[in-house]
């Protein structure tokens, strides 16, 4: 039995992943100490709750792809949101097909969080990030600059990041430790 006839567990951590980051982003938009609704516009700052030395809770708006990168408004968010869609569509289709639970737990993991993200992208034009981990981590810092992960993020993204390693570990790692069918080891 392959893992594509579980689909619809795969479907409930889909479910799963994108409930626990819509949650998160709530009750950080309905903290007023994040100022979260009124900075959406970028000349207004966002909030800010210090938790330690490693971890803050940090609201940005994040208008851009993976980790801020490629800045994008107006018709570009709107390419954005159909290129997410497009890829969520199709590793769904992947999921439908996986044949190794590793392949559908990560596509699973991959799905919720771009789905996670989009609705954000759809009804704010940007996601909401707050995670930050800058640092300093164990008082380190290398030239004056504090050694810590320098960039925002939320759950989505996490569940994005992990989906996406253990994907590469799958596809690149485990699918070499099975034996060619044309020539068995």
């Amino acid at each position: 039995m392959n893992a594509a006839s579980h689909v619809w567990r795969w479907a409930a951590l889909i479910a799963l992943v994108i409930i626990a980051d819509q949650l998160t982003k709530w009750a950080v938009l309905e903290t007023p100490a994040f100022n979260a609704l009124a900075c959406l516009d970028p000349s207004i700052r966002c909030g800010r709750i210090e938790l330690s030395s490693v971890f803050d809770l940090t609201m940005l708006w994040n208008r851009g792809i993976s980790f801020g990168t490629f800045q994008s408004s107006g018709i570009m968010r709107w390419i954005l949101v159909l290129v997410t869609t497009g890829i969520a569509i199709g590793f769904a289709y992947w999921l439908t097909r996986a044949e190794r639970w590793f392949t559908a737990l990560s596509l699973s993991l991959v799905i919720g969080g771009a789905v996670g993200n989009l609705i954000d992208r759809v009804r704010f034009g940007a996601v909401v990030d707050f995670l930050d981990f800058s640092g300093p981590w164990f008082g380190t810092y290398i030239g004056g600059v504090a050694v810590g992960f320098p960039w925002v993020f939320n759950i989505a993204d996490a569940a994005i990041t992990v989906g996406a390693l253990l994907l590469f570990l799958d596809q690149f790692l485990m699918s070499r430790s099975k034996p060619d069918e044309h020539n068995p080891a």
